[in-house]
């Protein structure tokens, strides 16, 4: 396998313009190190500040720690009925019979009436902005025929998307045995949320809702203080405290905070603000290369009909690093020794690693530009010749 070196653009322009001296002063002044104070202390049992593109963990405490999630729950409910709405086995308009169960329901409610029918997209914003239990457990019975069916098909949800440490055992956050997840888990499903499902990701932005001429308010105290801010969920019974996961967007870095076991909601609002301001003011998203981005031209392609092609990044590629980082990243590309056709221009033939500091940032696969068929016989036995000259020789 050959190594290659992308080296700085901005190095390479000082290296055409100055002098060696001259060179070595700015490189050294490049290096310089960024400072970033320690991340905030807050009053909460649990929490954890994720960049939403890059899945990176900026800050945590306890961010594994089983707890309840109280009606943080609900964020999964709705994952759940937005995903089996993307396989189109019902719509936003599709009518949801109301079931005595889901009437009767305690605590928070969006006050719907046993027998009536609710569309998909009314319960949907009661469960969201109004933590209604009874919505979510209409919906619940709609989609899996009962609520303990349902909590079956969020587990399973659950381990597709890598929450390794949640356990739901129903789909309104009701205090049950079992029934946990964590902060680091929260913040891979609202992660999700954002990414899979953007189109219903954005009722969690809405402050107010009215349903039966009642009029409820988002409990999300962000939606009120910070602009950027346009989600998610609150969440609070006695063993849980006051929980909340939060989301915002500024200048094109989107992160995610995950507050559990506060002391009320003026707290959690308020811990989580510091989260966030912390991660926008020392961190930021960098997008290092696009798509299709050519990082080592012209590899020889054995026995192909073309001789050569171009790795290319197969998709776009973000980091997140600390702010003013971005012109000390050392990126190496690491191509397999022989490659071989026939060729698509999916499969993987090297590897971008990018390093900051000595530490890898990003390792990711590089494919070719193009497909590559396979050449006729007489080309293939050249090649094969030549390859054993080379390897006589290398």
């Amino acid at each position: 396998m050959h190594n290659f070196s992308i080296h700085n653009p901005v190095r390479k322009l000082l290296a055409m313009v100055l002098p060696l001296s001259v060179l070595c002063l700015a490189v050294v002044a490049q290096a310089a190190p960024v400072l970033i104070p320690a991340p905030p202390q807050l009053a909460a049992k649990s929490w954890i500040l994720m960049d939403a593109n890059t899945g990176r963990v900026l800050v945590e405490e306890n961010a594994n720690q089983s707890l309840p999630p109280a009606s943080l729950t609900k964020m999964m409910s709705s994952y759940v009925v937005s995903s089996e709405m993307a396989k189109n086995k019902f719509n936003e308009d599709t009518l949801v019979p109301i079931s005595v169960t889901a009437w009767k329901m305690g605590g928070s409610k969006m006050f719907v009436r046993e027998g009536t029918e609710v569309a998909v997209k009314d319960l949907l914003r009661g469960l969201i902005i109004q933590s209604g239990n009874d919505a979510t457990v209409a919906l619940a019975e709609f989609v899996a025929g009962a609520e303990g069916s349902f909590a079956d098909v969020m587990n399973q949800y659950a381990s597709l998307l890598g929450m390794s440490n949640s356990h739901f055992v129903n789909a309104t956050g009701w205090p049950a045995e079992g029934h946990v997840t964590t902060a680091h888990d929260l913040a891979i499903l609202a992660r999700a949320l954002i990414q899979d499902h953007p189109e219903h990701y954005k009722l969690y932005a809405e402050k107010q809702y009215t349903y039966n001429n009642i009029a409820q308010r988002n409990r999300n105290l962000l939606l009120w203080r910070d602009k950027s801010v346009d989600g998610v969920k609150t969440g609070h019974t006695e063993e849980a405290g006051y929980c909340l996961v939060s989301s915002a967007l500024r200048d094109g870095m989107r992160l995610v905070a995950v507050v559990m076991g506060a002391s009320s909601e003026e707290a959690r609002a308020r811990e989580s603000s510091k989260l966030l301001s912390y991660g926008f003011r020392y961190y930021e998203t960098a997008k290092i290369y696009q798509a299709g981005a050519i990082l080592k031209p012209d590899v020889r392609v054995w026995f192909g009909k073309d001789d050569n092609i171009n790795l290319v990044a197969a998709k776009d590629l973000y980091l997140t690093l600390p702010r003013g980082a971005r012109d000390d990243l050392d990126a190496v590309v690491h191509v397999d020794d022989v490659v071989r056709a026939p060729l698509t221009s999916t499969g993987e033939l090297g590897t971008l690693t990018v390093t900051y500091q000595g530490e890898t940032l990003l390792k990711e696969s590089l494919v070719a530009d193009h497909a590559v068929a396979e050449a006729g016989f007489f080309a293939r036995i050249w090649d094969h010749l030549l390859l054993l000259v080379y390897g006589l020789f290398s």
